[in-house]
């Protein structure tokens, strides 16, 4: 007896199988990180991340302004400045390497949707995410100085905002900061539930945001915990977040796909530097096909419920579609 189901009807023609497929990944749903520096440097490439350069601002426009063309249309900006100090004061500059990206990106490409890594480890000299007194990261002065730069960032243009820090209270203090200053349309991208990884190492790298002591399992999640994300989760929605994000997304496939059951929000995970950086690494030895393993992996954060994907392939993509 042959069986009255066959489910290989639905797959023996390629026609039928994109007819019937459940899940697609595409540059629609994609937001393309982008370093950019206070430099002489139109382009310097991040020898950790094959592909991925840090760029002054006139070479980020001309790493943005092709994709755009190509219907690209999300980025998500980190800065690299060239002054440090314990206060992170370039974070908040007014004419800090950020706020100018976001004015000169929205001169050239008006309707790009600029998202702005929000945190203070990049701009501070000891390369922690917040005021450090006493040896110790103080939550309160730190989170005053997170919502002054998202402020700064928003004045200068910015779609949203994307707090990284993981100091409790942040969202809420953004979000009233940027209500009080009328700027109520300005969304917010929350870092939810951002676990303490080792797959950040080639980011640290490209981004020169590596602490100088210690490390940030004091704010950043433990990677055993799926609850205490759930609730890192709902914290954000409760004090204003529009999207929320895991990061990464590789590992915690499980924990996207319960934010997906649960929330009733867009849903985001980050397709980190050192899952990227795997894929490319082996690829270049000629051990795995790079385009078939980034569309599978690609294709498995979609399918675990992510709406939105923060990859570093976004721009492979949007150069290969037609």
């Amino acid at each position: 007896m042959y069986p009255t189901h066959r489910p290989r009807r639905l797959r023996k023609n390629p026609i039928v199988r994109s007819l019937i497929r459940e899940t697609s990944v595409d540059k629609q749903r994609l937001i393309y990180p982008i370093f950019v520096a206070e430099t002489s440097h139109r382009r310097t490439p991040v020898d950790a991340m094959p592909g991925i350069s840090q760029f002054n601002l006139e070479g980020a426009l001309e790493e943005c302004v092709p994709l755009y063309e190509k219907g690209m249309r999300h980025f998500l900006i980190f800065g690299i400045p060239d002054r440090k100090d314990d206060l992170a004061s370039s974070a908040y500059d007014e004419n800090g390497v950020v706020q100018m990206t976001i004015r000169k990106m929205k001169q050239e490409i008006r309707d790009c949707v600029i998202f702005t890594d929000v945190c203070l480890c990049a701009y501070t000299s000891h390369g922690h995410c917040g005021v450090i007194k006493d040896g110790v990261i103080c939550n309160d002065a730190s989170v005053k100085l997170i919502a002054r730069t998202a402020l700064s960032h928003a004045q200068a243009g910015a779609d949203f905002v994307a707090p990284s820090d993981m100091m409790d209270g942040r969202v809420g203090a953004i979000r009233q900061t940027l209500d009080e200053n009328g700027l109520q349309d300005v969304g917010i991208l929350s870092y939810a539930a951002k676990f303490s990884s080792a797959f950040y190492g080639p980011f640290r790298e490209a981004a020169h945001s590596a602490p100088q002591f210690g490390d940030r399992k004091t704010h950043q999640m433990d990677p055993a915990n799926r609850l205490e994300a759930l609730k890192e989760m709902q914290t954000d929605i409760e004090e204003g977040a529009d999207i929320i994000m895991v990061k990464p997304a590789l590992s915690y496939l499980d924990i996207i796909r319960e934010a997906k059951n649960r929330f009733l929000v867009p849903i985001a995970a980050y397709n980190v530097s050192g899952e990227y950086t795997m894929v490319k690494a082996a690829a270049l030895r000629g051990w795995v096909d790079e385009k078939m393993v980034r569309d599978e992996i690609l294709l498995s954060i979609r399918r675990a419920g992510a709406d939105i994907i923060i990859t570093y392939f976004a721009k492979d993509l949007a150069l290969e579609e037609k």
